[in-house]
């Protein structure tokens, strides 16, 4: 039998087959548990880019997403960073269940994700994120290393409707082929 946390987690976060092989990628990187500056400054340029509040590079583990760049500051509109800080008690906390937003869709699917406005997506919309934080928009890009392996996203978030579109959706995927670079790099 299925019990109840099991059975919101199967609706609200895919079945990850590669998560083991993710978790010891990343293990051999050194990423995925502490913040990284460089990460840090590289989600302050996208929130720039998308026009949002937050944004974040995410590694994606069996239970928990962890935000080793992070990105929770100055915009005008406010909603999702006041609400965010208000349900971590004082600062955007680096780390979230899994079966709370769509990175670990983008994850499974290998496929960036834009979604203009959730609430236009049935699929989407019921997402624990829409109803706890506010969140009303999603711009996401999967991080595949020379491996092959999947070991996050880049991800920008907002409460407010966008219009990233298509071009949104090329910058995007740029982006989170830049970060790949940049991790390369690290090694």
């Amino acid at each position: 039998m299925i019990d109840e946390h099991t059975d919101r987690r199967l609706l609200t976060a895919p079945l990850d087959p590669e998560v083991h092989q993710r978790m010891a990628r990343l293990q051999q990187l050194g990423l995925g548990n502490r913040p990284v500056r460089e990460f840090d400054e590289f989600a302050a340029r996208l929130a720039s880019w998308a026009r949002t509040p937050l944004a974040m590079v995410n590694f994606i583990g069996e239970d928990q997403q962890y935000f080793a760049g992070l990105y929770a500051g100055n915009s005008t509109n406010q909603g999702v960073l006041e609400a965010a800080q208000s349900s971590s008690n004082a600062s955007v906390s680096r780390v979230m269940a899994r079966d709370h937003g769509w990175c670990p869709y983008v994850v499974v699917r290998r496929k960036a994700l834009v979604l203009d406005d959730v609430c236009a997506y049935p699929r989407f919309s019921g997402n624990p994120v829409v109803d706890e934080i506010g969140i009303r928009s999603y711009i996401g890009a999967p991080l595949i290393d020379s491996t092959g392996v999947a070991l996050g996203t880049i991800c920008a978030v907002a409460d407010h409707t966008s219009d990233w579109g298509r071009p949104g959706l090329e910058t995007i995927k740029s982006m989170a082929a830049e970060l790949v670079d940049m991790i390369q790099r690290r090694r």
